[in-house]
């Protein structure tokens, strides 16, 4: 049966490949062009570096790997949804990269270096040791990314990598994860979950990673920073748990002029949940800076203070990580349960110039 079902996705493919019509030579960089219902993974894989995809509108059910330097791959009102068909869309690499222990969730769109060495899976999502050779120059954009209980776009080993203007829905554990990369930008997404899944868009990356006016909505977490010095500027975050985590021991990060509204209701059953508008979790030397945050509650959940904008040291044990050298300073934050919550025993933090009404001693002109 399984080897009937193999012959059957082979003929399927071989019809499929008479929708995309071929580029010219790799100098003139001519796009090729993908019609519904041909293969967009056949594309990638008879591209040649630098090539341009252009995906015509249609729900694909593929999972699409991209490992050539320079591949821009645009959807032209493409939705990427996982196959339904038994034996045929094959996992990408991706596969098992977030998740659990038990079982290897799948992503979308993954943008994957060469000899990766992953560590064993912890928590969230396996982390990167060393990245053999980056794949470089790679951009996703208008893609509308639907469903894969894993990620829906991951970037793995990559260099210079742009994920563009693309609607992100329901990606189990992430919406976009940037892992074990360099000089990564998100920017202009649109990212929503329908049942309040985990994280939105999370970077733990090797360095410089920008996100910025991204749209998130109806996630646990909307921005997770793993990165030192990463760039978090001007997303909209609502009716999430926590607009962005800044987690511990994480050095420099720049969390700066986002909008963050309105906790989802869903949070104020999750007992675990310390719901906030911006959580600097044992971080160090961070700054949040002209951001806007309101409607921050717990939704009758009294175990937690909700808490506009939350810096606090975090770990269990002896020695937890102590936030130190943060610099909180003109945002606008009222409207919340609390506006500023302070719980460290770091003595070199800066809280100044804040627009806020709660504690009145951390709000003073």
């Amino acid at each position: 049966m399984a080897k009937l079902q193999f012959i059957s996705c082979l003929l399927a493919t071989a019809a499929l490949l008479s929708g995309v019509a071929e580029a010219g030579g790799h100098g003139d960089r001519r796009p090729t062009y993908v019609k519904h219902p041909a293969s967009i993974q056949k594309a990638l894989d008879r591209a040649k570096p630098y090539d341009t995809i252009v995906v015509g509108a249609g729900t694909y059910e593929e999972h699409l790997t991209i490992r050539k330097d320079g591949i821009t791959l645009i959807g032209k009102d493409a939705i990427l949804v996982p196959p339904t068909k038994p034996g045929c869309g094959l996992p990408n690499d991706c596969l098992g990269l977030a998740g659990n222990l038990t079982v290897q969730l799948t992503a979308g769109i993954c943008i994957q270096g060469k000899d990766i060495d992953l560590l064993p899976y912890e928590k969230e999502h396996r982390k990167v040791q060393n990245v053999g050779r980056y794949v470089k120059d790679v951009t996703v954009e208008g893609f509308d990314v639907r469903g894969f209980d894993g990620l829906n776009i991951a970037v793995l080993g990559a260099k210079d990598t742009k994920v563009l203007r693309n609607t992100v829905s329901d990606g189990g554990q992430y919406g976009i994860l940037t892992v074990g990369s360099k000089s990564t930008l998100i920017k202009e997404n649109r990212v929503k979950s329908a049942s309040l899944l985990f994280i939105a868009i999370c970077m733990d990356d090797k360095s410089d990673v920008h996100v910025t006016k991204n749209t998130i909505s109806d996630y646990g977490i909307g921005l997770c920073v793993q990165t030192n010095g990463a760039k978090v500027t001007k997303n909209t975050v609502s009716n999430c748990c926590v607009g962005a985590f800044v987690d511990p021991g994480i050095d420099g990060a720049r969390v700066t002029d986002n909008t963050i509204s309105n906790t989802n209701p869903i949070c104020g059953f999750i007992p675990e949940v310390a719901v906030s508008g911006i959580a600097v979790a044992g971080a160090k030397n961070t700054k949040v800076s002209g951001n806007k945050i309101t409607g921050i509650t717990d939704n009758g959940n009294d175990k937690f203070v909700a808490a506009g904008i939350a810096l606090f040291d975090f770990g269990f044990g002896a020695v937890p990580d102590v936030a130190s050298g943060n610099t909180i300073t003109n945002n606008e934050v009222k409207g919340n349960d609390q506006d500023l919550l302070v719980a460290t025993s770091g003595t070199d933090n800066k809280i100044t110039k804040n627009v806020c009404d709660t504690p009145a001693e951390l709000c003073k002109a």
